[in-house]
Order: structure tokens, then sequence, then C-alpha cells
């Protein structure tokens, strides 16, 4: 896989990074690389400025998975390779997807995400209820005595599984630079079936994540 590494086909160089990820989507995972990715992070050095986008996002890829079991090694290339170029800049933020998502205090302040002093959420507007199939609507005000900064705003859902059991998802509002006090933010979800996850009736619960801060957590019913 090294040799592939500095293949001249494009594909061959991405099988490089593919052949050797911790956790494939398509095939089992490989617990010695998941142990130990020493010899998969050496692949992706070279790698991650090549030429191909193809490439590249497999090698963000494959960075997201090492962070599951090793976050301290991504986070350690993370800080070596942001702010040396646009596009390996990108790769990093990709690879981080999974501990951005996850509050990782450490990988929001890599990319400028501090916690924001003095926010606030008010007129946040949601439905207590929610009928299966269609979609929750929500919005809210973003509030601080100061310019909010770089903003990275997500919501997290915990859904109602079997036997009262929660599982929580993450999900991406936007992120940017606000250079105003408030902010107005609008979103929704769909309760619309889908294959790779099952909705059951009952209390679910909506919470708010601001740079990382979990906000305000409310609940509602899914009939």
């Amino acid at each position: 896989m090294r040799s592939w590494a500095t293949d001249s086909d494009h594909h061959i160089r991405r099988l490089a990074s593919e052949g050797c990820r911790p956790r494939l989507p398509w095939a089992i995972s490989l617990p010695a690389v998941k142990d130990d990715p020493t010899e998969v992070i050496a692949i992706l050095e070279l790698l991650k400025d090549d030429d191909s986008e193809y490439v590249r996002k497999s090698v963000a890829n494959n960075l997201n998975d090492i962070s599951k079991d090793n976050p301290s090694m991504v986070i350690d290339i993370a800080k070596r390779w942001i702010g040396s170029d646009l596009k390996r800049d990108k790769i990093i933020k990709h690879g981080c997807r999974t501990l951005l998502k996850s509050s990782d205090r450490e990988v929001l302040s890599i990319f400028g995400l501090n916690a924001i002093k003095e926010l606030q959420i008010r007129m946040l507007q949601m439905p207590d209820e929610v009928k299966m199939g269609e979609q929750i609507e929500f919005s809210f005000d973003l509030n601080a005595k100061e310019p909010l900064g770089k903003v990275r705003i997500e919501y997290a859902i915990s859904f109602l599984r079997q036997k009262d059991r929660y599982s929580t998802k993450v999900f991406k509002t936007s992120e940017g630079l606000v250079k105003q006090t408030r902010k107005r933010v609008s979103s929704f979800y769909s309760f619309k079936p889908i294959t790779t996850r099952k909705y059951y009736r009952g209390e679910h619960k909506l919470a708010i994540i601001v740079n990382g801060v979990t906000l305000i957590k409310k609940g509602f019913t899914v009939s």
C-alpha cells in the first residue's frame, strides 16, 4: 500500500487509503489497525497533498475512522496539518467530523470554535407533538452581548428506542462567522420512515448545541 500511494493512477492511490481504513464501510473492520494505526498514518502522510480530491476525501474518511479508536492521534495530526494549506485544512475538518460532533473541546479550539460568553437562546419555537411521517420544525434566536464570532450550530435528537432506551444523533445546522450579536436559526427534522433508522412513537428530546455547548433541551412527542 505504500507503493500504491505513489502510483500514477489516482484510483490506485485511493485504494492505498481505502484498503487500510480501520473501519471499512464495505467490509469487516481491521482489529490490528484499530489498535495501532501507525502504519496507516504513514500512508496518509504520503497522500495528504494528493492532486486528486477523490484521493484526499478518502484520506479524510480514513482519519475519521482512526478518530473513533485513537482520537489523540488524529488530534495530533490536526495540529500538525492545520493552517499550512487550504486543501489540507479541508481534509482535517472532514476527518475530525466525529470528534466535532462529540463536542471534543480540544478539536473545537483547533478550528476556532470557542465557547461564547453569556450566550443565550431565546424565542425557541417548536411543537410539542409531531406525527409519524411528518417533520418537526424549530427556530430560535442566539443572543450575546458581544458579536458572536465563529459559530457552529448543531442540534441533537434523542430518539426513543425499544424498552424505553434512547440513542442520540447530532446534526449540523450551520457554521460560519457572525459579526452581529444576534442570529435567527431555523431548521427541521423529518420523521419520514427510512431504511437506515426505525422510528418509535413516544417521547423524544431535542437539544441545541453551539460550539460544543448544549444550551437547551426540550421534549416532544412523536405520535
